[in-house]
């Protein structure tokens, strides 16, 4: 037999591999929802029986030994996780949530919905980020505890004014209020070259924080304009508005001449930048804080896509949980960058 392939081998061989991962993804989501829909019905009946028969909550500790003997292989039928079906069963009352986002996640994805959110609303929209972005269980965790939802399209913008409809709408939930760079370990007086050299160094995490769509293109961006060097803090570029988006970092409060200053970079980035295909450029202004009538003073008049944000370092935590804050050797080390070599050596 020839060692030569036939004309046609490698495509045929390429169209039969995507096939088969098809296949194994479909195998794998079925299976999933089967799992789902036995966990719901298990615990619909352990639901059922105590609020009709007068079962009490013995029963689950029982069954789980039951089961343990009759499935020994399983590891799915601890009393927990019993008690966890339980409440799956309850939080989705009819066994239509199968059509339903929720309905794609793995049961690790289902547990955190279950005990960090408390309205069914919130964990379908929750699941439908998870889908949609591929979230790990560890990312929903935190973006549920970041409260998300609650920050997105909050940013003060003129985006209504500035861009037409479809694409002023989608840049306007594009962008939040507030930002939380709590990754960064750094304090509340950290300088702007401080936080933006932070940010760059996790760029994973200030990836996550910003949403889906945003390509990192670089830090201190220069410009030569009119014979004279600038440069921009964060350039950006959001695949989905197909456009760039350009960051400017303001350690102190929001300033109206803070809104000049990117109008300006806004309109070199488009000389510089943009192509021909691309959307006009966005700015987003991340200050300490920011006054939202006198934001929206500064941004009603001009003419460039511009939004103010607020950002966080840190989310208050409670007393109990001070001594978990970083130590100052572990700020220092953040700064000098030795964590981030340690994460390539990981990687």
């Amino acid at each position: 037999m020839s060692d030569l392939q036939p004309v046609g081998y490698q495509l045929w061989l390429g169209d039969l591999k995507a096939q088969i991962q098809v296949a194994q993804q479909r195998a794998i989501l079925a299976v999933n929802q089967e799992l789902l829909k036995l966990y719901w019905q298990i615990g619909n009946d352990i639901l059922q029986r105590q609020q009709q028969q007068g079962w009490g909550s013995k029963v689950i500790d029982q069954l789980a030994k039951d089961l343990r003997v009759a499935f020994p292989e399983l590891k799915g039928f601890s009393a927990r996780n019993l008690k966890y079906m339980r409440a799956f069963a309850e939080a989705w009352r009819e066994p239509e949530f199968v059509q339903q986002p929720v309905a794609q996640l793995p049961w690790g994805h289902h547990l955190v919905l279950l005990t960090k959110l408390k309205e069914s609303s919130s964990r379908l929209s929750y699941a439908a980020l998870v889908q949609q972005h591929g979230w790990s269980r560890n990312v929903l965790v935190h973006q549920i505890e970041s409260q998300v939802l609650q920050r997105q399209g909050q940013a003060t913008t003129n985006f209504a004014q500035t861009l037409p409809a479809p694409q002023s709408e989608l840049a306007q939930q594009t962008l939040k209020d507030p930002y939380i760079f709590d990754f960064l370990s750094l304090g509340m007086a950290a300088h702007e070259r401080d936080i933006e050299k932070a940010l760059t160094q996790h760029i994973s995490q200030f990836l996550l924080e910003l949403g889906a769509g945003f390509a990192f293109v670089g830090k201190q961006v220069p410009l030569e304009i009119g014979g004279q060097d600038f440069y921009l803090d964060l350039l950006f570029y959001h695949l989905k508005l197909r456009c760039y988006l350009v960051i400017e970092l303001k350690a102190g409060d929001f300033k109206p001449e803070h809104v000049g200053q990117l109008s300006f970079y806004l309109s070199a980035v488009d000389d510089h930048y943009k192509a021909e295909q691309d959307a006009p450029s966005i700015g987003l202004l991340l200050c300490k804080n920011r006054n939202k009538v006198i934001a929206e003073y500064a941004l009603r008049d001009n003419s460039k896509p511009i939004g103010v944000s607020e950002y966080q370092l840190a989310q208050c935590l409670p007393q109990n949980l001070e001594d978990q804050l970083p130590s100052i050797e572990r700020i220092e080390q953040e700064l000098q960058g030795d964590w981030l070599d340690e994460e390539g050596k990981g990687g």
